[in-house]
């Protein structure tokens, strides 16, 4: 792609963000890069340079529309006009939901869905005057099919869907060209396992399988230069949302009697240790968590999504070449059973 191509990532400074920062950076893409962390932040700028790209340091809130809007308008300043917009930053409490307070629902509220919703807007209003531009949602299979334990974290992600699918109506109303999608991800082994806010009784881990952020960057990066409505990453993703679609009552009592145990691991968590619901945690993290060793590096279920034509196209042939085997057969059948006769 162009090397003159202007990207902003919000929640950029670890995990999946932080991945998309280097594959969009390995492009040449000139990034704004926004999350709290001024320390995270800078590290990933140092690592987009030393790969060819350019990256503007914006330390920001996203549950502050302000601020986003100011982080949006410095962007333009220093790079020229948005591309392409990435909704990345996220939180979540692993906690029931009896023992969650309003202000733990209230504050991953706004960021894992206001946040997305003020990200959004402050990119239509550039890009609505250029009609042009891509907007990525980083969505999750739990945007279809919720789990125990993350109560506020799924139900903000179903609220991203849902004022998605309401933009999407709109563009296609005003006859936009400004592509809008959304990228269902897997479990992914990003850093928010160590420092969510958590009151399991052992340490919290992401659901697996688990595919490593990497996996995540190269399907954003995909989804922001080709106008698909949604992507699914990773069998588990398909699985969920298929599941969900077919028989979701199963999945409730599965889920249930598993969804407990399956995002735990190893031993007891540390009361004591911070978390960056309302503050973030210090110290650069970078993208990847505590799980290389159980993570995949590919996830061939994508690849199948991302090259529909290609695998289209071998059904197509398999299924003419058997058709050329199967009618040059036919004569000598019937030659065979003359002679029989």
């Amino acid at each position: 792609m162009s090397k003159q191509e202007v990207v902003v990532i919000t929640g950029a400074s670890a995990g999946a963000g932080r991945a998309t920062a280097r594959e969009f950076g390995r492009h040449g893409a000139s990034i704004g890069l926004i999350a709290r962390g001024t320390e995270r932040l800078e590290a990933a700028r140092k690592e987009i340079e030393s790969l060819g790209g350019r990256a503007l340091v914006l330390p920001c809130d996203v549950a502050d529309p302000e601020q986003v809007e100011k982080s949006a308008a410095a962007v333009e300043a220093a790079f020229g006009a948005i591309d392409i917009w990435i909704n990345n930053a996220m939180a979540s409490v692993f906690s029931p939901v009896e023992l969650m307070t309003a202000d733990e629902f209230q504050r991953v509220t706004e960021v894992t869905y206001l946040g997305v919703v003020y990200g959004t807007i402050s990119a239509l209003r550039r890009m609505r005057q250029r009609d042009r531009g891509s907007i990525v949602q980083v969505g999750s299979a739990l945007v279809y099919r919720s789990i125990p334990l993350q109560s506020a974290y799924c139900a903000a992600k179903h609220a991203v869907a849902g004022f998605t699918d309401s933009l999407r109506c709109e563009l296609i109303h005003e006859r936009s060209r400004i592509h809008l999608t959304m990228v269902q991800m897997p479990a992914l082994n990003t850093p928010q396992f160590s420092w969510v806010k958590s009151r399991l009784p052992r340490k919290a881990q992401p659901v697996p399988p688990i595919f490593q952020p990497e996996v995540a960057a190269r399907a954003i990066y995909w989804a922001a230069h080709h106008r698909r409505r949604e992507i699914w990453v990773g069998g588990s993703t398909v699985a969920a949302i298929v599941g969900q679609k077919v028989a979701p009552g199963l999945l409730d009592l599965y889920l249930g009697r598993t969804g407990y145990e399956a995002q735990q691991y190893d031993g007891r968590s540390d009361p004591h240790q911070p978390d960056n619901l309302f503050q973030p945690v210090p110290g650069d993290f970078g993208a990847h968590g505590d799980f290389d060793e159980r993570a995949h590096e590919h996830s061939p279920e994508l690849w199948i999504d991302l090259h529909r034509w290609l695998v289209g196209l071998g059904i197509l042939g398999a299924a003419g070449i058997y058709q050329l085997l199967k009618g040059s057969q036919a004569p000598h059948r019937g030659r065979r059973e003359r002679r029989a006769a």
